[in-house]
């Protein structure tokens, strides 16, 4: 979800236990740049702040998801979403023997939670409700919210410490693509440049370096693609692990469909000559800014997505592109209307508040637009005409 947008200034404040987190966040990054002889890369950075054992964002404990959070995905929006992705997916299920569903990154487990009800109604539930969760924290939570549910439900849902082998059925990987490490670069009188984060006293700060070979050749690619040079001064990003990521996933699969959804463009929407500062978003108690190398463990840090490079990944590794679609168009198209057919037997306050929620997933200057759904498959699977519609692949 987009929070509404501050300058830094305008931030809240932390509250101790959060700032005491932060300060050791701190010192553990000021002691990875000291270690490496001044300077690190931001997708050193990214990672030290998001995923360092025991303190990073996302494996301590802090609440990220929610009121209480940072920020809201679509599933904790409105269950909605879930049950119409459940929609999508049934009719996969269905194609494949014994098919399951893996969830990478499965957040407070309320996608989970929503499809596996509606998929029962819908008579499709999978032999096995697989998560593959990197937060002992998230995993703890998730299990609190599915053991709620029928036992027969909660019972097909199993926890995994890596991607499963020959897996068949249904991939899904809401908001996850954007928690991936990026690559911060500049362009400086035709040159590109590695931004790195240093240290300038006890704060940390921008150090703009000479580009290892590997940067600047992506981002001589991304020149070559888009038709033109980027100009002096153009800041932005790119994801270096995204491509293993994806060729992981594939990998793991025989047989089935990924959904992947995400808010990202297409290369030449990301790489646009206006868009000069980049994707990158942070955010803290949902309040959106642009200073990543602050509260340190405590603020969520994502990049928008690049799909043409998720497509082109997934090319690589024997995935097909059968559809990308905005958010809306995916909801509308496969049983967002269904959804809502209770909608007039509802009270007033309840009528009210649906509406919110899906204003809140389906409007372009909210989630309708940014969130992109982009739909992989691999081996013998027959898509729904529903995911086809309003696609835009042809726009990578």
């Amino acid at each position: 979800m987009q929070p509404e947008r501050r300058d830094v200034a305008g931030l809240p404040a932390p509250d101790p236990v959060s700032r005491r987190h932060s300060e050791r966040v701190h010192e553990h990054i000021r002691a990875a740049i000291v270690a490496a002889g001044g300077s690190i890369s931001f997708a050193e950075f990214m990672q030290h702040a998001l995923y360092a054992p025991g303190l990073g964002y996302y494996v301590a404990g802090a609440r990220k998801f929610g009121a209480e959070g940072d920020f809201v995905t679509a599933p904790e929006v409105s269950p909605v979403f879930g049950r119409v992705v459940a929609r999508a997916a049934a009719p996969i299920l269905r194609q494949i023997e014994t098919a399951e569903i893996l969830e990478l990154g499965a957040g407070s487990g309320a996608l989970a939670v929503a499809m596996l009800g509606r998929l029962a109604e819908l008579g499709a539930l999978p032999t096995r409700y697989l998560i593959l969760e990197v937060s002992a924290d998230l995993e703890e939570r998730q299990r609190q919210a599915i053991g709620a549910l029928d036992p027969e439900l909660a019972g097909r849902v199993e926890w995994l410490t890596g991607l499963p082998r020959e897996f068949a059925g249904v991939v899904l990987a809401n908001e996850v693509a954007d928690a991936l490490p990026v690559e911060r670069f500049l362009k400086d009188h035709g040159e590109v440049r590695q931004l790195r984060v240093t240290l300038a006293g006890e704060d940390f700060a921008w150090q703009p370096c000479t580009a290892p070979p590997e940067l600047g050749e992506r981002v001589a690619a991304i020149e070559r693609y888009v038709g033109y040079v980027l100009p002096d001064g153009y800041r932005s990003e790119l994801s270096p692990g995204l491509g293993a990521w994806l060729g992981d996933i594939g990998a793991s699969i025989s047989r089935g469909v990924v959904f992947l959804l995400d808010y990202g463009v297409s290369r030449r929407e990301y790489y646009a000559r206006e868009r000069d500062h980049g994707w990158l978003r942070c955010c803290f108690r949902h309040h959106a800014h642009d200073d990543p190398l602050i509260l340190p463990g405590i603020q969520d840090l994502s990049a928008w997505v690049d799909f043409t490079t998720v497509a082109e990944a997934a090319s690589a590794c024997g995935l097909v592109v059968g559809a990308y679609l905005p958010q809306s168009q995916f909801l509308m198209h496969n049983g967002l209307e269904d959804e809502l057919a209770s909608f007039n037997s509802l009270a007033r306050t309840e009528q009210l508040e649906l509406s919110r929620q899906v204003k809140v997933l389906t409007l372009p200057g909210e989630m309708g637009e940014h969130f992109k759904c982009m739909v992989l498959h691999r081996g013998s699977v027959e898509l729904s005409p529903g995911l086809s519609a309003a696609d835009r692949a042809h726009t990578l």
